[in-house]
Order: structure tokens, then sequence, then C-alpha cells
């Protein structure tokens, strides 16, 4: 019999099941349409990998409980996934869903299945088929007698750091969905500020493409280090072989997304989170797809006169370091909060410094300072935001200079920077004690009656305008 059965045979199925039957599962794998299996009969002779081409010969196959990892499309092909083994199944069994599910979708689906007997797991997934085959972060969710019994084969397949399996149990529901979301929604801004990074490097400080590499290679032996750095430095030092031109210079400006940045924004105003960073890397996204209009703007639409000025390069190199460090921990400060808030708000109760450590490994977000994060929170379990935890007090307080010099610099000169400003503008409203927001609640009451609080009193008021 076979410990687990793997449904869906696309990359990141395929590499699932060979990553648990590396790790000494034995797997059964099956695919609605029968091409992905055949390739993957083709492809790989496997002694402990069972094909089938017969749902009802799949389900069977499997050890009791069973254990089904689902690998398909979100949205509908779920359910529809769902409807077809619910028949097949016994009480007790558990359906895993590792795909990209939204997070209330997966509520949804925990509690129907509950309801007939059956445990449901959300998965998130990050690290992509190289993840997927030697490793990922997984984010579990669910009822925790439930993921015990998958625990060991979850934990087994996971990247692992420092001895530690980069997965663990997070929550109820469908809070794995959840915690991964808004790890995509980290990954948006964390992009987009390496980007405005490199856009300063080049249109400002007028470096080529192999400088900015090199740069980018050294901040990631530091405390910048991360994949996305990692990965962002390889990537400037392709050339294309048809052109002979850096391979950037020949990828079109238009960028793509399947959604969970999206979600992780309009979640951030449904709970009432200030997402600004993440939300301004969304917006870039969209922007970036009216290329053809960009264009033509370019030409008819006035920016400021372009001064030319000697600079320090290397001054100016290390003050773009500082504020990209600083803009990466407004973001992880944004999003942790925003965990925080669904945490409350859901009633989750989800571990902030165990969300810190299932990312340091596997996934795309990967980066060193996790595990400050990570102590930050499990020093200060009631923290309310990184930026109270000493060690970024310190790293944001040191650092909040250079932001202001890039971003006006940027500003000046016409160069976008939405994340790296979206960063500064959250830092000095977050850092506030007064805000104008009393104009505002101020002009409510006046065209609306909707009242205001008083600094001398408690209670709700109204003034006749």
């Amino acid at each position: 019999m076979n410990s687990i059965g793997v449904f869906g045979l696309g990359v990141m199925g395929a590499n699932l099941a060979l990553n648990m039957e590396n790790k000494g599962e034995k797997v059964a794998v099956y695919n609605y349409t029968p091409d992905l299996t055949d390739a993957f009969q083709a492809k790989y002779q496997r002694e402990n990998i069972e094909a089938h081409y017969q749902l009802e010969n799949f389900v069977n196959s499997l050890e009791k409980p069973r254990k089904i990892f689902l690998m398909v499309t979100a949205g509908a092909v779920v359910d529809t996934v769902i409807d077809s083994l619910l028949p097949l199944l016994d009480q007790g069994d558990i359906i895993m869903d590792g795909g990209n599910s939204n997070f209330e979708d997966s509520n949804r689906r925990y509690r129907n299945l509950k309801e007939e007997g059956f445990h449901f797991i959300s998965v998130g997934v990050s690290g992509g088929e190289e993840g997927a085959l030697n490793g990922p972060a997984l984010m579990p969710s669910g009822d925790r007698e439930a993921y015990q019994q998958v625990a060991p084969i979850l934990e087994k397949i996971a990247a692992q750091v420092d001895g530690k399996a980069c997965c663990s149990y997070l929550g109820k529901e469908g809070s794995g969905h959840y915690v991964k979301m808004v790890h995509n929604g980290i990954e948006y801004a964390d992009m987009q500020l390496i980007t405005e990074a490199y856009q300063f490097l080049r249109d400002r400080l007028d470096l080529d493409v192999k400088e900015i590499a090199a740069i980018f290679e050294e901040w990631n032996r530091g405390e910048l280090e991360s994949y996305l750095l990692e990965i962002t430095s390889d990537i400037l030092t392709h050339v294309d072989k048809e052109t002979n031109q850096p391979m950037v210079d020949v990828i079109l400006d238009k960028s793509g997304q399947k959604g969970t940045g999206k979600w992780t924004s309009q979640n951030a105003l449904d709970i009432g989170v200030s997402l600004s960073i993440i939300t301004e890397s969304v917006f870039m996204r969209f922007l970036s797809t009216v290329k053809e209009e960009r264009m033509v703007a370019e030409k008819e639409l006035t920016g400021p006169n372009q001064l030319v000025e000697e600079v320090d390069k290397k001054e100016w190199i290390e003050l773009v370091r500082q504020a990209l460090f600083m803009g990466k921990i407004c973001t992880y400060a944004q999003g942790f909060y925003q965990y925080k808030q669904a945490s409350e708000q859901y009633n989750w109760d989800l571990h902030l410094d165990e969300i810190a450590l299932i990312f340091r490994g596997g996934c795309i977000i990967r980066a060193g300072i996790l595990n400050e994060i990570s102590d930050a929170f499990k020093e200060n379990k009631e923290l309310p935001n990184l930026f109270f935890s000493p060690f970024f007090k310190t790293v944001l307080n040191n650092s909040q200079t250079a932001l202001r010099k890039v971003v006006i610099k940027g500003m000046e000169t016409g160069l976008a920077l939405p994340c790296l400003n979206a960063s500064l503008v959250y830092y000095d409203g977050y850092r506030s004690a007064k805000s104008g927001a009393n104009i505002i609640q101020a002009q409510r009451d006046y065209f609306g009656a909707h009242t205001y609080q008083r600094i001398d009193r408690e209670g709700n008021f109204h003034t006749e305008w």
C-alpha cells in the first residue's frame, strides 16, 4: 500500500511526488488527463512511485486513513476534484490542498468536509519547482489531529534549516493558505524594492548592469542576504545570445501576476490594516501593463529638468543599500502586522515567530533577517509592530536618513520609487503621535453627523457646525 497520494502531475505535483519518494515514502500519483501521467511515466521510473489511470484504483492503493495531496489549479477545479474523491473515501481520510487557493475557499472546504467526517488541510507551498523537488516551505492548517497524522511526511519533505523543518502547524481552517497569501504579498513588495534600487543605480548613478550585479552580490553577503537579491544578481549577469545585450534589456517591462498580491491588499482593506508598500507593488504591476500608453506619455508629459551633477557614487551606493534594507524591514513589518490582526479577527492563534522560521528555507522570501523577526516575536508575543524590536528599531533609526535622501532624489529627478516612498511614509506616519485625522473626523461630522471623540473626555460627540 502507498503511504500518500499526489493528485495532479503538473511540474509542482510531479516534483512533490519525487520529493516524497526521495524521502522514503511510497507514493501513488494520478492526473485527470492521462497525458501528464504518460509523460511522468516516460520521464521517471521510480520503484516507490505507482502511477494510476483510474481514480478508484488510485484511492484504493492508499493506506488508511488515506492521505491525498492535491496539486491542481486553484478555484473551482479544487471543488470538482474534491467532489470526485468523496464517494471513494472513508470518514477520517485526509485531503490536503497545496495550490494557491484563496483562504476563504479553504475555510469553506474545511467546514464542509468536517461536517461530512473528512479532514481538510490547507497547505501553503512556496519555493517553486526547485523547492517542490528539494524542499519547499510548507504552511499547513486545519485540525491539529489531522496534521499530526501527515506531519511525518510534510516535515520530512520540507526545507531544513538548522535542523528544523520549514513546516509546522499554523492554525485552524484555511490559515495556512492565508499565511502563504501574505507571504506572496511580501514577495511582490520585495521584488519591487529591489527593482527600484536597480533603477536608481542604473538611471541615476549611471552604473552598468555588470556593476550592479556585482553590487547586489556584495550586498547579498551582508544584512540584505536573501534569495531574491541572489537571483537578481544572477539575472543581471546573463546575456542574450541573439543580441549580445544584457538579458534584462531585451525583456519587455510588463509584469504579470497570479492574484495573491491583490488578495493580500484586498484582505488588508477588509480587516483594516495599513498595507501601503505591498499595495503599491501591486499597483505598479498594473501600471507596467499599459506599456503603449506609457510610451506615448513619455513624449507628451513633462518631467523635471535633468540636471547634470557630479555625485559621489560610492556614497550613493551605500545610501541605496540602506534605503533598500529599511524598505525591506517596513515591508515585513506590514506583512507580520497583517498576520497579527488576522489572527485576532479570525481567531486563528497564529504564532508569528514560527511563521518567520518557516520562511527561512525553501520559500521565495527567505532572507537573513527572518531569524531576527522570529526572535523578536519569540521574546515578546505581544509585540505590536516589528518597529519596536530593539534590533529593528536601531536599524530604522540609523537608516531613515538614507531612505529620505534616495526618495527625495528620485522625486527631484522624476524617477518613480513607489515602494521606497511608501516605506518612508509608513515609517513617518507610524512614528507620528499626532496626525491629521482630527480634521477628517471634523469633516465627517460636518457633512454626515458621524460624531467624533475628544481628547479631554470619554464618549462620542457631535457639533452643530
